[in-house]
């Protein structure tokens, strides 16, 4: 919980959102976003969280707190991050949704959904996995299997 003192700046009397003195604070959807791309590009590289706070000079409950987007990485942490996990800066806000009544018309829908399976342990696997594969007939075999199997669940 965060104190917010009365008076002065910072006040926020009269916001609905706030209750009485204190108010919980949740990680923005771009700060998970941006963790969530730090964790699947650490997996990616097969590196602990130990061995990316190592790298950093922190502990590896600061490298969570950033996975999880509980706390924000400033400018110079995401450049040396994306140092040791060798991806330019923009790795991390590619794909990033957009945010409410930013939206055009025409646009496409978030793939959230994508960056969060790519994120997980069993993604990354998976994706080592059939990249391991040489034969593009075999590739495009197994995905076929795939989608009849979740066009039966359907």
């Amino acid at each position: 919980m965060v104190r917010v003192f009365g008076g002065g700046r910072g006040t926020v009397s009269g916001n609905p959102q706030f209750k009485g003195d204190t108010v919980a604070k949740t990680p923005s959807p771009t700060d998970k976003h941006v963790g969530a791309r730090v964790r699947m590009r650490r997996l990616m590289l097969g590196l602990s969280q130990e061995k990316l706070a190592g790298g950093l000079g922190l502990t590896f409950q600061q490298v969570q707190k950033y996975e999880k987007g509980t706390n924000r990485i400033g400018a110079s942490r995401l450049q040396h991050i994306a140092n040791i996990l060798k991806v330019p800066p923009q790795f991390f806000f590619e794909e990033l949704p957009k945010a409410k009544g930013t939206a055009h018309h025409d646009a496409a829908p978030s793939p959230a959904y994508i960056n969060e399976f790519v994120s997980s342990n069993d993604g990354i696997a998976l994706m080592k996995a059939f990249m391991s594969i040489e034969s593009s007939t075999l590739r495009r075999s197994i995905v076929h299997v795939v989608e009849q199997i979740s066009d039966e669940k359907a």
